[in-house]
């Protein structure tokens, strides 16, 4: 799944385009390598996610095509 997809479909940022603007500012990274919106995540990568001073780390624990708002927590474990 396309990280700015999973970012959205986890409720972790609220739009995709948002998410996608994350990824190319350089604030989100996938196992502490710089992300592109298109990259591809697995289950177990590490996302960290700088929102100014603040740092956001969660582990993928499942990939779902369409969360409901319930079922978005359950994609991720926090780690941070």
């Amino acid at each position: 799944m396309r990280l700015d997809k999973f970012l959205k479909n986890a409720r972790l940022i609220k739009r995709r385009t948002i998410a996608k603007e994350a990824c190319e500012q350089g604030r989100v990274t996938i196992n502490d390598k710089i992300a592109k919106p298109g990259s591809e995540v697995k289950v177990c990568d590490l996302i960290r996610i700088t929102y100014g001073q603040r740092v956001m780390a969660v582990e993928v624990v499942q990939l779902l095509e369409h969360a409901q708002k319930d079922m978005a927590t359950e994609m991720y474990r926090m780690i941070e």
